[in-house]
């Protein structure tokens, strides 16, 4: 009686689909909310104490412009004068302004060189003002580059590993100015989809309005959920945020395959289908040599040194794999041993899936990168 409890529970189990069991997501990882986003912040900066790994100001006279600005901004006075040093290299500073950051934060800054720079290993970056798409400044950056390569050289060789020319300087800059935005004005608020979904929209406003216990949230279209502030009886926009932002949802994947031809990656979804489709592949490769022949007359006699053109040219064709059948897809792992029951290379699956897409077979979203 036991064994059979074990094996109709096991049974039970098994009957169960995928989706059913499959792990919630948390609603902020899902979706993005209105107006609660980063902004871009760039400068353009001097990078000072580089060991003779500079910009060569020749070939960089924005460098010595920038150099000279700061300079006289300190009080040294370089009008008319020659310098040509090495430790010096001009970058642009990127940074990311985040939501809600108040004045006296701090946040990370990146620097890349845009000269002939070799390294920024051990560079400082002098004060860089960072300003954002409308022109104003918001974060001044400044402090030592943490530059993730290397670089040995010799009179006969050079070796490079990593990227030398950029680096990143933590907690680098200070945010100067906030963004003017009235977060707790809010009479509503707006959540984007990351992946536009209707399935997974429906699903949010179902979820946020049992979690209420009445209507608080609306579907707009694929990728928008609205919600009424005033109807959750919250306090504030941020209160009720922090109230739904933890709501667990099931967000509906679209069946998709993603490759990379230039790597030969191969990404499929679990919704991924294929119908019985029969394929046959196979390489021809054309080989060409030549090898001329020199011809000369003998020694002391009449004549002159021809060259006799010679080619040769082969077709060579590799055994393919015949016509091979791939089963009608029930499933991922269905779909992953039907192809690799034809044993070719990535490269060589890339082009498969795409003709099975071009002949009907490929149930899903086809994305070549």
């Amino acid at each position: 009686m036991r064994f059979l409890r074990k094996l109709i529970a096991t049974l039970l189990i098994a009957a169960v689909p995928l989706s059913a069991i499959a792990s919630p997501i948390r609603l902020k990882d899902i979706v993005e909310f209105d107006g609660v986003r980063s902004n871009d912040l760039v400068g353009y900066g001097l990078i000072v104490g580089l060991n003779g790994t500079g910009d060569g100001l020749r070939n960089s006279p924005f460098t010595e412009e920038i150099m000279s600005n700061i300079l006289e901004r300190l009080g040294v006075n370089v009008t008319g004068e020659q310098f040509r040093p090495r430790n010096v290299a001009a970058v642009l500073v990127t940074a990311s302004l985040p939501p809600f950051a108040r004045a006296g934060s701090p946040i990370d800054v990146t620097v890349s060189a845009i000269g002939d720079a070799s390294s920024l290993l051990g560079g400082t970056l002098i004060m860089t003002p960072l300003n954002a798409a409308d022109g104003e400044i918001y974060a001044v950056a400044q402090g030592t580059i943490i530059a993730g390569g290397i670089t040995a050289e010799g009179q006969g060789a050079r070796v490079t590993q990593g990227v030398p020319t950029a680096g990143v300087i933590p907690a680098g800059a200070t945010v100067e100015r906030e963004v003017d935005f009235d977060f707790s004005g809010l009479r509503s608020l707006r959540l984007a989809l990351r992946t536009p979904d209707f399935t997974t929209a429906g699903r949010i406003e179902q979820a946020i309005n049992g979690h209420f216990h009445r209507p608080v949230a609306v579907m707009l279209d694929a990728g928008t959920v609205e919600i009424d502030i005033a109807a959750t009886h919250m306090p504030s926009a941020a209160h009720a945020l922090g109230r739904i932002e933890n709501i667990m949802i099931e967000p509906e994947i679209r069946a998709r395959v993603v490759v990379d031809q230039r790597s030969g990656t191969i990404v499929m979804g679990e919704d991924v289908r294929i119908s019985r489709v029969a394929v046959s592949q196979g390489n021809l490769t054309l080989r060409i040599e030549e090898a001329p022949l020199v011809v000369q007359p003998n020694p002391f006699a009449p004549g002159q040194t021809v060259v006799v053109p010679r080619t040769q040219a082969d077709i060579e064709q590799e055994p393919g794999i015949g016509l091979a059948e791939v089963p009608e897809g029930t499933s991922l792992s269905e779909v992953v041993a039907g192809l690799n029951a034809l044993g070719v290379a990535p490269n060589d699956m890339i082009d498969i899936l795409k003709s099975i897409r071009a002949a009907g077979a490929l149930h899903a979203e086809f994305i070549v990168r």
